[in-house]
């Protein structure tokens, strides 16, 4: 530490240059730190809120095509499964198109099941099993809209006409409310499948999609190999997976997240290794005769390299840190605006980060520590 000051003063020799360099550092590694969480926290998020004893099971040959609603009994006879249920997508939306609202036909009771970690009101749940309308929503949807338990709201659907009505608007009745816990957002509308199979025009008979809850977890693949060799070679044959792989490739279908992201990360980077190695290159070759003095009082050339390498430490790992601190204290807000639950920076992706820039100091010092450690003392003060 007693060499500090002097590790300092080379540092501030050239201030306008060390200020832009720290700011380009700290931008870059903001940057990095941001689109690099973002993946980061998405896998987290997707192994934490997703089960893998949860299967999904789909039409093999895409997500739209239906699947015949005569399959729920023949999963439900399966004696690895603990129950199912039937999935519809309703495309509701409150008041006009764009203010969509993810609604679900499902089997209530088979639902809860699935997912046992969601609660309502006993009470509000034989409300809503003898309704034929009800619905069951999220808490936090609640919240958004201001509604309450009892009201009737007319829903609309994107995809479906009533046959009471002869119209798109369907009246649901509000029987309670659900919360999910663990962070997850409740803004889910879940109807009763029949009354929605049954006031539908068309599709009768069919559902989008079958959750199924497995009994033992480490089963979970070898039941969904089981369910599509049941309805293989048939018709309409199933893919199915479980939670977490189907979260995973939905996901997918939008793009290589990850190629994206560590393509932008890395070229960002890559060019500021040039902009910190060039900094360190002019540093040093303004200094050349300084570090022919420092010899000269007997300095050695291995303290002469300590000198330039800790100059390089101290330029990218503290600027580094500060970018990253930024990443941190903006990160939830950015998940906040995507109208997702507040996550905090992975630690993971600071780690990353000072990797990174550890290799990024050692890398730019190093053109200059070898130049100041073969020049001689009578060519470095006379500044060749």
């Amino acid at each position: 530490m007693k060499y500090f000051p002097l590790v300092w003063a080379g540092l501030w020799r050239k201030r306008v240059r060390t200020i832009l360099t720290i700011l380009s550092i700290v931008v870059a590694f903001a940057l990095f730190g941001i689109i690099q969480g973002f993946t980061a926290a998405l896998d987290d998020a997707i192994d934490g809120l997703t089960d893998e004893a949860r299967l999904i099971v789909q039409s093999r040959v895409n997500i739209t095509e239906p699947l015949p609603q005569a399959f729920l009994p023949r999963l439900r006879a399966m004696n690895e499964v603990r129950d199912v249920s039937p999935y519809g997508f309703f495309g509701g939306y409150y008041q006009e198109p764009r203010q969509q609202i993810n609604t679900g036909a499902v089997d209530i009771e088979a639902w809860f099941t699935i997912l046992p970690e969601w609660e309502t009101d006993p009470a509000q749940m034989e409300t809503m099993m003898r309704t034929r309308n009800g619905a069951l929503v999220g808490a936090d949807l609640m919240e958004e809209h201001g509604w309450n338990v009892g009201d009737t709201i007319p829903l609309g659907s994107s995809i479906w006409t009533n046959t009471s009505t002869g119209t798109t608007t369907w009246e649901i009745y509000i029987a309670g409310v659900y919360h999910t816990g663990q962070g997850i957002p409740s803004d889910d509308i879940y109807i009763h499948y029949e009354f929605f199979d049954e006031a539908r025009t068309n599709g009768q008979g069919t559902v989008s999609l079958y959750h199924v809850r497995v009994n033992d977890v480490t089963r979970s693949d070898a039941v969904a190999q089981q369910i599509d060799g049941m309805f293989a070679n048939s018709t309409n044959e199933t893919q199915t997976q479980n939670e977490t792989d189907f979260t995973r490739g939905q996901i997918a279908q939008i793009g290589d997240i990850n190629f994206f992201v560590n393509a932008i990360a890395g070229a960002v980077l890559f060019t500021l290794l040039f902009l910190t190695g060039n900094t360190m290159m002019q540093s040093v070759r303004e200094r050349i005769p300084e570090l022919a003095v420092l010899k000269t009082y007997g300095f050695s050339n291995a303290t002469v390299t300590a000198f330039i390498y800790a100059e390089s430490f101290l330029l990218c790992l503290g600027a580094a840190l500060i970018g990253l601190g930024i990443a941190a204290a903006s990160f939830p807000s950015v998940f906040e605006a995507l109208d997702v639950l507040r996550m905090p920076l992975p630690m993971s992706v600071v780690a990353t980060g000072c990797l990174l820039a550890t290799i990024m100091a050692v890398v730019s010092a190093l053109p200059p520590a070898v130049r100041a450690q073969r020049s001689n003392i009578v060519d470095a003060l006379a500044g060749r």
